[in-house]
């Protein structure tokens, strides 16, 4: 992880962060109160953003990352590059288990994943957040393996 400190550009000035941030005013949390705003941008400098969206059966609900991955795959797009995450509460939130798992079916472990501390920013890979990840190579392997019992 590589920590950009209050003594660098202020964290509003960095775009994706700020498209993070926009993006949790339309969150709908009426169970956590804990909006979560996600800015991912593809390859091409397309920038997709997404909002969490609870529902009463939290296994149901939408994180904001993956929303704005879907928004992606939608529009056509597979190959990302960076992603910047914030939370109302600007407590350096990153992508849980589940969503790091859905970025690393699309994005190499260089993916750079930027968490909102307010006045600072947290950087890491894809790859420090999830670094076994499963994947299409794993699975072939297991299954490879099976045969050869």
């Amino acid at each position: 992880m590589t920590e950009d400190t209050a003594d660098s550009a202020d964290p509003a000035d960095d775009p994706l962060v700020a498209a993070a941030r926009e993006a949790f005013a339309d969150a709908y949390v009426p169970y956590s109160e804990y909006p979560v705003g996600a800015a991912l941008r593809a390859a091409d400098g397309t920038v997709y953003v997404g909002c969490n969206i609870e529902n009463a059966n939290y296994s149901n609900s939408l994180h904001a990352e993956e929303v704005a991955i879907a928004e992606a795959v939608k529009a056509g797009h597979t190959e990302f590059d960076r992603l910047a995450v914030a939370s109302d509460a600007r407590d350096g939130v990153t992508p849980c288990g589940m969503c790091r798992q859905t970025l690393a079916e699309f994005c190499d472990a260089d993916l750079e994943v930027v968490c909102d501390e307010g006045d600072s920013l947290a950087t890491y890979t894809l790859g420090e957040l999830l670094p076994d990840t499963i994947s299409l190579e794993t699975l072939t392997d297991a299954a490879e393996r099976r045969r050869q019992r």
